[in-house]
């Protein structure tokens, strides 16, 4: 028997990087996978490349509407949602004096907000079933303070406190809500982060990416794959009893 056997899974952000891999992994551990992402043609483009067994949800995680239709959808589809996975996400870079409030209540929206609400629409089904695993996605960046990165520090750090929160909450309907939090990992949303650091540190694109790598205890930037293997884990009964956890995938770089 596979280890997600008969599961239901929903994943946020699940059209390219870590969530494509997420999916991607869900599918072989025998689960029914729900590929949400704004981007559409992409989430379509990830569902069709898995088969039968995933269906795409076109899904701003900022739109309440559109989590609840997404919902909907996959539970008229399958029955019932078993695994949530909250991975849609972003990443920018504002000195103190370059923040606005705009970019404040974009990075607090998708983030933070995306992860709330997405996870408020899927609880009601979990608890008529008495059983349900949530997965939030941190970051080693909401570990500690970085300059520069204030608000999308923030934004990670207060997942993890939700992912405390609403782990106590829901226990005793048999929900576990834990989180991962990656470190440098191998993505397309990587070319982008090098190059603002390249402006805010001043070096050329390409060295920042080459820099954090090398700094990795383990020695390299990690891959998606390396993600999503722990997360087919969490969202499994061999880990049945661990709730209100953040496991670090990062090669080493915080030690908790």
């Amino acid at each position: 028997m596979k280890r997600l056997e008969g599961k239901v899974a929903l994943v946020t952000g699940g059209a390219r990087g870590i969530g494509r891999a997420i999916c991607e992994a869900y599918v072989a551990a025998g689960a029914k996978v729900a590929v949400a992402d704004r981007l559409a043609e992409e989430a379509g483009e990830t569902a069709a490349a898995l088969g039968e067994n995933a269906m795409a949800l076109a899904m701003d995680v900022t739109d309440l509407g559109a989590i609840a239709a997404g919902v909907a959808e996959v539970e008229a589809k399958w029955g019932a949602i078993d695994i949530l996975v909250n991975n849609a996400g972003i990443f920018t870079m504002a000195s103190i004096e370059e923040i606005t409030l705009e970019e404040y209540r974009r990075q607090y929206d998708i983030n933070v907000a995306g992860t709330l609400f997405t996870i408020k629409a899927v609880v009601p089904g979990m608890k008529r079933r008495g059983s349900g695993a949530i997965i939030n996605f941190s970051s080693q960046a909401g570990r500690r303070g970085e300059p520069n990165v204030t608000l999308y520090c923030s934004t990670k750090a207060a997942v993890i406190s939700i992912t405390q929160s609403l782990a106590l909450e829901l226990a005793p309907n048999g929900i576990r809500v834990n989180a991962i939090a990656p470190g440098v990992i191998e993505t397309p949303m990587w070319d982008v982060v090098d190059g603002l650091f390249a402006r805010y540190e001043n070096k050329p694109v390409g060295q920042k990416k080459r820099e954090v790598g090398e700094a990795v205890p383990l020695g390299y930037m990690g891959s998606p794959e390396e993600v999503a293997a722990p997360c087919v884990f969490l969202a499994s009964d061999e880990a049945r009893y661990i709730t209100a956890q953040t496991l670090n995938v990062d090669g080493g770089n915080w030690m908790s």
